[in-house]
């Protein structure tokens, strides 16, 4: 016990400081190599549809299938961190990065990049993001909430520079050898994970192999001690248990169930995501389809970064004042809303002045919206719960994420309008937004009136006669027994 001591007090040292910095910029790293990278996927558009003779729809599959595996592998990525510890899974994650984009270099159909760039690259930038953002926790805890904004700004940084790099190397060389040079440099995620030394997850998984240890050793002297045939029915039983018990804890179905405002949030989000990615994926080929030269339609996404440095930092800070306590999903419904509205300057010009005036709006709407998401859903969420809900809540957000871009595709090829993109986008925006805005406002007054219904009952038996007797007063200001927060 006391060797356990010192090792844990051992392993605390590193915490908010030295080390911990050089952690946070490998964490930086991370986020502009993983979340920054599919910003650049709409320069490849038109190539990738004529070197293959693809679609719209089937062009836009590749983007969505990345996006979506790379929010959806959250509840794996937490299983493998609990059982590997984080160095190994973010560089697990740079390995499957390099291999993708490598191997996608050498493809032959657009189905072939489906399972490469969009699979495999995908799976890896969910492993190294998410992996990465967990070891933040463990190396800072007085700044944790400060070295969680500074990282937040790799994703801004990948935003502006992926775009730029990836239309230089594509006129440079093609579009192949660009996609060999992406999983070189997609293989720095492991330098990334090799900084990030162990801390107190260097003695978890020894821990749970130990615990679960004793349950297979205990089960093998079952089998060979008696029970010759051990109950088949009892082992099925157990293993459905085991499996439920999984389920439990990275796909809370019970909160979603009694959680209304979780409820609420989760169906918002998700019908968010159909347009969300739009933009990201169409806005180039619809510049260059107005006769928006390629590299300045590139230069459109690096905007929107360029934006999203700025704001994202300064949104979120504001947003955690104690003024904005309770109100920070009206924010975020606010954020949501102007991101659906300002689909509409596009639809009015394509002009490349016009179309710089919208990306500077997407880009403070899209830094409000990244800022507060998850910053909400601890609100609607107890944090002991916290893995859980945000378990369920990334699959389900991945699987409207994965169907918008192609749905939208299939829409251009049939109509030849390029406009119908941001149609689609603020029609599901804003009504997501408004659905939040007024389902929270709703629930509130709810829960306020029910609040309000026990006290005058509580205080009318003090003034007026009556033959209640006084004792029954502490059973009617007792609270009720489920309490939907939607702050804390």
């Amino acid at each position: 016990m006391s060797r356990g001591g010192a090792a844990a007090r051992q392993a605390a040292k590193p915490q908010d400081q030295g080390w911990a910095w050089m952690v946070l910029l490998a964490a930086v790293l991370l986020q502009g190599l993983t979340l920054g990278f599919p910003s650049c996927i709409g320069v490849f558009f038109t190539d990738l549809q004529h070197e293959f003779q693809a679609s719209n729809s089937e062009t836009s599959w590749f983007p969505s299938i990345m996006v979506a595996v790379l929010h959806a592998g959250g509840p794996l990525c937490s299983i493998l961190v609990e059982r590997f510890g984080c160095r190994f899974v973010v560089m697990l994650g740079g390995l499957l990065n390099g291999v993708g984009m490598v191997a996608s270099s050498f493809c032959r159909s657009i189905g072939q990049l489906y399972l490469t760039a969009g699979f495999i690259t995908g799976l890896g930038s969910c492993f190294s993001f998410q992996a990465g953002v967990t070891v933040l926790g463990y190396y800072f805890v007085r700044w944790r909430t400060l070295a969680n904004a500074v990282a937040a700004t790799g994703v801004s940084l990948g935003f502006t520079l992926w775009p730029l790099l990836s239309q230089y190397l594509l006129d440079e060389m093609g579009w192949r050898n660009t996609f060999l040079i992406f999983g070189g440099i997609l293989l720095n995620c492991c330098v990334c994970g090799a900084i990030m030394r162990p801390v107190q997850l260097a003695s978890g998984p020894p821990l749970q192999s130990a615990a679960e240890e004793p349950g297979r050793t205990a089960e093998g002297t079952q089998l060979s001690n008696g029970a010759s045939s051990p109950h088949p029915k009892l082992q099925q039983q157990t293993r459905r248990t085991k499996c439920f018990q999984v389920l439990q804890k990275y796909l809370a179905f019970d909160i979603f169930c009694q959680n209304k405002g979780y409820q609420i949030y989760t169906i918002g989000v998700t019908w968010m995501m159909i347009g969300f990615a739009l933009p990201h994926v169409y806005l180039v080929p619809y510049a260059i389809q107005n006769g928006v030269e390629e590299r300045r339609a590139a230069l459109l996404i690096s905007v929107i970064g360029i934006i999203n440095i700025f704001a994202r930092p300064l949104i979120g800070l504001l947003s955690g004042h104690r003024v904005f306590t309770g109100k920070r999903i009206y924010l975020f419904s606010l954020a949501v809303l102007l991101y659906g509205l300002s689909n509409f300057i596009c639809i009015i010009s394509a002009e490349f002045s016009v179309l710089i005036v919208y990306c500077i709006i997407l880009g403070a709407a899209m830094s409000g919206t990244g800022a507060l998401l998850f910053q909400v859903l601890m609100d609607v969420v107890e944090m002991d719960r916290f893995s859980s809900a945000l378990g369920l809540f990334t699959i389900l957000e991945s699987v409207f994420l994965l169907i918008g871009p192609p749905l939208t595709g299939l829409l251009v090829d049939i109509t030849r309008d390029f406009r119908y993109v941001f149609y689609n986008s603020s029609f599901f925006l804003v009504s997501a937004a408004l659905f939040m805005a007024f389902s929270f406002c709703a629930l509130e007054k709810k829960t306020k009136l029910k609040e309000a219904s026990k006290v005058p009952l509580d205080d009318s038996s003090r003034y007026q006669y009556n033959e209640v007797p006084t004792e029954r007063q502490s059973e009617s200001q007792s609270p009720p027994a489920v309490v939907y927060v939607t702050s804390i």
